[in-house]
């Protein structure tokens, strides 16, 4: 054995004294190992065992056994089971990590003399071997989780998992029974305080996430009752072009998924929408985002704006979430306070007419189709004419006017989204 291996061989047990002890003073859930000294042998056993299984390995470039790795799923089956959480996970498999680096250097250091070659065998044993055992742990742990947690708590680690970029994400899909896509639908669903006395909504997420089979979490909101269903959907795989031209490929981004209009989300995600409404019995609002199952945090960023900007509605058939295309002006207005103000004003013109709003949102999710409109409101068309033009001489804007049409449909959507109470 070389000196570089010698050195770190002698330093063992010093640096796995270093490593509980960084675990205790800098990730809260190994606090106790202030207070329970088993456990603290424990994991220092453990800490130690692993340096002295890389001393005996690396020189040789040989694998950790089987044995090997049963062991180290072992502990992270049993740092699970005892409550640890992912964050904590990752946190203890950055640290390790980074510990290991400084040990490796610091044997550098204190050796001068080694040879580039026993550094280079070590650097080559650790990357492949430590993804290796990393996988082991991870195995271990969703082993732990599968025993511990329902079904539907599992999704939602999931959900959480892919959207921290987790790569634990791979092991928990597998245990649920679901496939990783290389794109999805992240999709929000707000949900506004409700009153007193409507139940909590724990059955019917349950529920949600057994039939749609994806991964779904629900955020509380500030209210007791509000908050955000998230859910992650897959989207098939995109075909490619048939015969692609040299334009395309200069001015298309490689990884970048173009937002979905409305008719071509999958049926799941509109499914799910519905389903969720239906379930919570009062209005809610959902938008959607697209991209690569690796950038779904900035995907939910977007989705969870969408939702914010889009007007509540009860459970119907015509029940959809909204993309980017659906109120990409309510999302510029909500960024520019002195616009927003302007339609707040508009808007409060409108006070004095009867059923105004009602009218103008019907109007405009008819198309502005009379008949249509007036049958929706289950008015006389008549009745629609009289309100239409109630509304013209009360702001100054005629509704069916292109003006009318981009200033009176971001009222209604503002209004109705609750932006302005």
């Amino acid at each position: 054995m070389g000196s570089f291996f010698a050195e770190l061989a002698r330093q063992a047990s010093a640096n796995a004294r270093r490593e509980v002890e960084a675990y205790a003073r800098e990730i809260p859930e190994f606090g106790f190992l202030d207070t329970n000294s088993r456990a603290r042998a424990e994991t220092l056993e453990y800490a130690l065992w692993l340096r002295r299984r890389t001393v005996e390995l690396s020189p040789d470039n040989s694998q950790l056994s089987d044995d090997d790795l049963c062991y180290i799923a072992a502990i992270g089956e049993l740092r699970a089971a005892a409550g640890m959480s992912l964050d904590a996970r990752q946190r203890v498999l950055r640290l390790h990590t980074s510990l290991m680096l400084r040990e490796i250097n610091e044997a550098t250091e204190a050796q001068r003399g080694v040879g580039v070659d026993e550094l280079m065998r070590m650097m080559g044993w650790f990357a492949p071997q430590g993804e290796r055992g990393i996988r082991a742990y991870s195995q271990g742990f969703v082993t732990a989780l599968r025993h511990r947690l329902p079904y539907v708590e599992q999704a939602a680690l999931l959900a959480r998992s892919l959207l921290n970029g987790d790569p634990i994400s791979a092991e928990l899909a597998s245990a649920l029974g679901m496939e990783l896509p290389e794109r999805c639908v992240v999709t929000v669903i707000r949900v506004p305080d409700g009153p007193v006395g409507d139940g909590d909504l724990e059955s019917e997420i349950e529920a949600l996430v057994k039939t749609h089979q994806a991964p779904i979490m629900w955020c509380p909101g500030k209210g007791s009752r509000s908050g955000e269903l998230i859910a992650l959907i897959p989207l098939p795989p995109a075909r490619p072009p048939a015969s692609p031209g040299p334009s395309t490929a200069e001015t298309v981004r490689p990884h970048s998924v173009p937002d979905l209009v409305p008719d071509l989300l999958p049926d799941l995600v509109s499914d799910l929408v519905r389903d969720f409404a239906q379930a919570l019995g009062r209005p809610c609002a959902a938008g959607t985002a697209t991209s690569p199952l690796s950038e779904a945090a900035d995907a939910l960023d977007l989705a969870r704006r969408i939702s914010r900007a889009a007007p509540l509605r009860r459970a119907s058939a015509r029940l959809r979430p909204h993309t980017v295309s659906d109120v990409f002006v309510e999302l510029a207005v909500a960024d520019a306070p002195f616009v927003d103000e302007w339609l707040q004003t508009v808007s409060r013109s409108l006070q004095p007419g009867p059923d105004l709003l009602v009218t103008l949102d019907a109007y405009y999710r008819h198309d502005m189709h009379r008949g249509a409109t007036a049958a929706a409101l289950n008015v006389h068309p008549r009745t629609l004419d009289y309100r239409l033009r109630r509304v013209r001489e009360l702001t100054g804007i005629d509704p069916g006017s292109t003006r009318g049409v981009r200033i009176l449909s971001s009222v209604v959507t503002r209004r109705l989204s609750e932006a302005w109470n």
